[in-house]
Formats: structure tokens, sequence, C-alpha cells
């Protein structure tokens, strides 16, 4: 007798007749829609089995009603990669159209096409707009066999200041800001410094936008002048845009400009770049990162930040979303380089507030507030330090009256009702119920403040009963300028308070540790510091490596430069124009370093004009020679030098007659030589010496 192991291992032909009988009772009590699918053979039979019963008769076959027919749900990744059931549920209405009458139907393929999202056009921009919940599903740009990103940094390399940076793939050029620097010593009469962009007006048909990332002048200043050679689309955020426009007014550009303005999450399609906008963090409000998506992959531009967890817009930057990004991989990250020294993180803009209530709230005297007049934030927390102890506010300098008016107008910042005060009537108000918010605070020569300390502002007089607050930080180069302004102030009588005495001021740019959490984010695979000088973009590189980005990967560009990003790896692929375009008045670019080096003499050693009469024809002397001095010396002191330099200019003159030089421009050199020999024998100075021959 077999065990119950053996029977289960070796069952009997009768054992085995009997177990089938039983699966096909059970196969005919299921649905017929469902025995439809699995039909019954009757060739199944097993040697020494009773034939089958025949197989019922089947009902018609039902239309699928699955929104995937014959395809496997999306996952959360395969969603990512651009398969939505918008997509899946479309190819399968497809496949079934195209089905046979037989009621056979055509293999389903495993991948379908991901479904276009619905663009929103900007009016009249060239570009297109998408939502990006929409952007996961966008199919990414083709790419181009041996083709590379182009990275082109046209300023903001060892540099502060006159920010901009070009990315270009095939036929498309995007730019990434528009910005200015200020002169510095050895630019005398220069008002501001812009970038050389000759290299984007010869690519004028590629350049499908400038994407600003926020609306400080190292940022924006240059559109003006860019603008006049280069009309493209500006794309900006709400105050970015207002305060752009404000400046276009300005110059008479306001109409040509195609400005467009975004917000927070919207996609710009740029050719074949999509620029998505990440909300950030700065010391101006509505400023943001960008993801430039290529078709070689993310590129992610900072712009300038910090990470502030307490914002005064109560809106933190968007670390999520960069995460987000990080997960779909990012090709390059270009970041913010300013605080790349400063270790641990960089101060909320809320604790100036509280510092500037204790502040006000601490004294009787008239207090006068300066920051930079793009510091938005900052000035809505002295308006509510002042509201908040019963005083007026007033606001002077044009470039704090206009981006004031602009956040009001804008609604960035809300104003409560009888505080504003005109300047023009701040003598009406005693001390005690006043705050004047003013410009300044760099020290700049024609700026509201400088204007007060040197008695030559109409409305405002500096004295003992003023306190005044510096509520910024000295740019590198002004320390001597705002030391200047300090000085003076007190000498009038007033007491000054700096970011040294009190928390007035934080960074608008973050620090190490804010630098680490952005690339642990992202995952670059390269790493691109920019805005800074070479220590700043050193240290940030360092920081980088940290953070796990190979050494070999990180590169540290200069202006001009091309970094060409491709499959293969990264290299320099050359250089394209560049340096800087000086700003004079009106004039754009006439100055250059030969106008520089005369003004620089001409502030250092002064000028004489040496002037003759000749005779027609045989240039024999009539009258002179006559000398003209200014920033020279005191003529009137000084009878014995003038009188050896009109000996020595006459007998250069004499000299040419005897030799019958005609030529007026050798004359006009042995004139010029012979005076400015004699002068450094004299004096070992080098003044301009400027001839000027009369004939009669």
């Amino acid at each position: 007798m077999k065990t119950q192991l053996e029977s289960q291992l070796n069952p009997s032909a009768d054992e085995r007749e009997a177990e089938k009988k039983a699966k096909q009772k059970r196969r005919r009590k299921k649905p017929a829609a469902q025995a439809s699918q699995v039909p019954q053979s009757s060739s199944q039979n097993t040697a020494g089995a009773a034939p089958e019963a025949p197989a019922p008769t089947q009902p018609p076959k039902k239309k699928r009603t699955s929104p995937y027919p014959g395809q496997v749900m999306p996952s959360l990744f395969s969603r990512r990669a651009g398969i939505s059931s918008a997509g899946s549920a479309a190819a399968s209405d497809k496949a079934a159209e195209a089905a046979p009458a037989g009621g056979k139907k055509k293999k389903q393929p495993s991948k379908t096409k991901s479904a276009q999202p619905q663009k929103l056009p900007i009016t009249p921009a060239p570009s297109a707009l998408t939502s990006p919940a929409a952007l996961g599903r966008q199919s990414s740009p083709k790419r181009k066999a041996g083709a590379a990103v182009r990275i082109i940094s046209l300023g903001g390399l060892h540099e502060i200041g006159k920010n901009m940076t070009v990315i270009e793939y095939g036929a498309d050029i995007v730019v990434v800001d528009c910005g200015l620097a200020f002169p510095d010593e050895t630019m005398p009469g220069v008002d501001a410094v812009i970038p050389d962009v000759s290299y984007l007006v010869k690519n004028a048909d590629k350049v499908r936008g400038i994407f600003i990332t926020h609306g400080h002048e190292d940022h924006t200043g240059a559109l003006p002048y860019v603008l006049r050679q280069l009309n493209v689309p500006i794309y900006g955020t709400r105050l970015t845009c207002g305060l752009i426009r404000s400046k276009l007014q300005e110059h008479r550009l306001l109409r040509s400009t195609k400005l467009h303005e975004v917000r927070y999450g919207d996609v710009v399609e740029a050719g074949c770049f999509s620029v998505e906008i990440i909300r950030s963090n700065h010391s101006i409000p509505d400023a943001c990162a960008l993801c430039i998506r290529t078709p070689l992959g993310n590129i992610v531009h900072t712009g300038d930040f910090k990470i502030d967890p307490t914002p005064i817009d109560g809106e933190m930057m968007d670390l999520a979303r960069l995460g987000e990004i990080g997960k779909e991989g990012v090709l390059a990250l270009i970041s913010d380089s300013t605080n790349a020294e400063r270790p641990g993180y960089t101060k909320s803009e809320r604790t100036v507030g509280a510092a500037l209530d204790r502040i006000i709230a601490s004294t009787d005297k008239r207090i006068i507030v300066t920051t930079f007049a793009s510091n938005i934030h900052r000035v809505k927390q002295i308006i509510d330090a002042a509201e908040k102890n019963g005083r007026k506010v007033a606001v002077s300098g044009r470039s704090m009256v206009n981006n004031v008016n602009a956040a009001i107008e804008l609604g960035v910042i809300d104003v409560p009702p009888n505080v504003m005060v005109d300047i023009q009537k701040v003598r009406h108000f005693p001390p005690e119920q006043l705050v004047i918010v003013t410009t300044g605070s760099q020290g700049e020569p024609l700026s509201a403040l400088y204007r007060m300390a040197f008695a030559d502002h109409k409305n405002v007089a500096i004295g003992d009963n003023d306190l005044v607050i510096i509520s910024a930080s000295p740019v590198p180069g002004n320390e001597e300028m705002v030391s200047n302004v300090i000085n003076e102030l007190m000498r009038r009588g007033a007491e000054v308070i700096t970011n040294k005495q009190a928390d007035i001021h934080v960074s608008g740019h973050c620090s190490q540790e804010e630098q680490k959490l952005v690339i642990g984010l992202t995952h670059p695979r390269y790493f691109l510091p920019m805005h800074g000088e070479m220590r700043h973009m050193i240290a940030h590189a360092k920081t980088a490596q940290a953070m796990g980005v190979e050494p070999e990967n990180i590169v540290l560009s200069e202006i001009g430069k091309v970094i060409e990003l491709s499959e293969k790896g990264w290299r320099f692929g050359g250089s394209v124009p560049s340096g800087q375009i000086l700003i004079d008045g009106s004039g754009i670019g006439d100055v250059g370093n030969v106008v520089l080096r005369d003004r620089k003499n001409l502030a250092e050693n002064g000028l004489i004009v040496v002037t003759a009469t000749l005779e027609k024809g045989t240039h024999r002397l009539l009258a002179g020679p006559e000398l003209l001095t200014r920033g020279f010396v005191y003529v009137k002191e000084a009878d014995e030098l003038m009188d050896h330099l009109r000996a020595a200019a006459k007998e250069a003159l004499v000299r040419c007659c005897d030799n019958n030089t005609t030529d007026w421009s050798s004359m006009k050199n042995e004139l010029k030589d012979a005076v400015s020999s004699a002068v450094y024998k004299k004096t070992k100075r080098s003044p301009i010496i400027l001839p000027m021959l009369m004939e009669v």
C-alpha cells in the first residue's frame, strides 16, 4: 500500500483522471468573459483519460474598459520618464481602431509617445510657456551627434558685478542676466562698465531671450545699452520686470522692448531650451533660480541666493524643487560664490528688523537710515518699525523713490496708510516723529546721504539731533568713500551706527553650509562657480569637492572662455570677443584705454597748451609762443619756470624754420618734445603737452 507521500509524488492513472475532471468542473464555474480569454482545448487529454466534454458556446467579446489595454500601468518612474496616463490611453485607442474585425488585436507596443502639454503663449513673445506639471511629459529636444552645450561667461568671473552668462546649443542661445559694474579708481569720469556683447550681436538670430534672475543693477543695469544693439525678449519676475520697466522708460526703450513677466514654476520654451523659474531668496524680493533644460541635460543656474528660513514675504527658497531636479539629473550647476569664504549660514533678514525696531524705540532723535535702494524688504521693515513707534517715513534719493514706488504699485510690499510723507515736508515734523530712508550706503558722491553729510541737501541738514544708521556693508573698493561720509556726519554732530555696532545688516548671499545644501540637492556632474573674485571661486570649488564633486569636473573659467560640455566630457573650446565697455554720459564704448590714460595723466600732472603764430609759406615765427596751463603750476608764482619753457618752445620753432621743416605734424612733435623735456628736467613731472600752431 502506498504511503501518503508516495501517492502525492506518483499518482495513478485513475487519480490523474479524477483530478482532471475536477479542474474542468472548476473552470466551467468561472465567468464567461474570463473563460473567453482562456479557451479550452480538446487536445489536452492525457494518456488513458476519457475525452473532455465539448467547450460551452462563447459569448461575443466585450471591449476592454481598462485605461491601459495591453500595457502595464505606468509607475512613478515611468511617468517621470515621459509616459503619462493620457499618452497611454491615446495610444491604446489608436491601436483599438486599427484592430481587424476578426477580434484579434495587433500587438501593442511597450512604449508610447508622451502627450504634449498644452502651451500657453506669452503674446507676442516667440517662446512658449508651459505649466510645471506638464514639464515631466515634455519630449526632450533631440540630441545632435557630436554637439556640445557651450557655456560662456561675458562677465561676473573674477569680479563683483557685470554678470552675464551665455548658454548655447546648435542654433539656439539663451542669456542669463545682463548687469553692469561700477567704475574703480582707474576709470576717472566713467559712469558704468558693461560687458562686451559683440558675440551676441554677431549671433543675434540665435538669441531666444535674456532671463533675469533678480532686479539688482549688477544683473539688470546693462539692459538699456545692450537692447540698443540686441532687441530680444526679456523674461523676469514681478518686481524684476517692474524695475526694468522703469529703467527702460527712462531710456525711452520701453515701447520697443519685449518684456515678459513670469511666475515661479513657469517654464518658458526658448528654441531647443526650456527654462523653469524656481523660487529663491536674496536681498531683493522676487529673486529666482533657473533650470535650463538642454538636449544634453539640465543646467541649474542659482543666480544670487541665500536660504532664508524666515523670509519677509514668507516664501522660502524652493529646495524641494531643486531636489526633484537633482533626481532627474543635473549636467552642470552654476552657483553664487560671493560668500564662499564665510562658514556656516547667512542670517535671516528678519534679524535686521528686530534690531532696527530696538534702535528706533530707544531714541528721541531724528533717524536717518541708509541702505541699498533695491533692498525692498529692508525698507519694508524700516517702515513697519517706524509705524510701530509712531513715526512718519520720508524717502530721499531718486533710485530709492523709484524702487519703493514700484514695489508698492506691484503689491510687493504693503505700506500702512498715513505713514509716508514727502521729503520736502520733513521740516514740519519734530525729530522724534520722523524716519528718513535714503540712498548713499556706499558713500557715492552724488547720493542723498553724501549731500546731507556735506551740507548740500536742500531738505535735510545734519545736526546733533540726528542718528544715522548705515544698514549695509561696504562693497569691496568702497570702504574709503564710506569712511569719508561717516567722518563728515560725525563732524556735524550726528551719531552713526554701522553693522559693527549692531545687527543692522545681513548679507543676501549664501555661506558655505547653504552652498553645500544646494550642491547636495542637485548632485551636479559638473560644477561652475560664478559671481565672485578668484579667491571666492576657489573657496567654492573646495566646498564642491568636499561634497563629492570630482576635482576634474570643477571648472574655473575666465571671461570670454568657451566651456563645452558633451557626452564625452568637458573642454575649453576657444574664446569669444569679451571685455568691458565703458559708459560715459550718453557715450557707449567711446572711452578706451587711451582716453583713460590721458584722464589719469591730466588728473596727476596737468596740462600745458603751447600756442604760436607762423608766417605762411616760410613758417617764420611771428608771435609767441604763449603757454596756458591747467592743473600744472600756479602761473603767478612760477614766472621763472614759465620763461624757461617759453624759451625752449621758441628754440624748437626756430630750429624747425632753419631746417626747412614744413610738415605740421613734424613741427608739432618737435615742439611737444622740447617743452616736455624742459618740464621734466625742472619739475620731474610729465604733463600733457598740447601744441597749437596758427599760420597767417
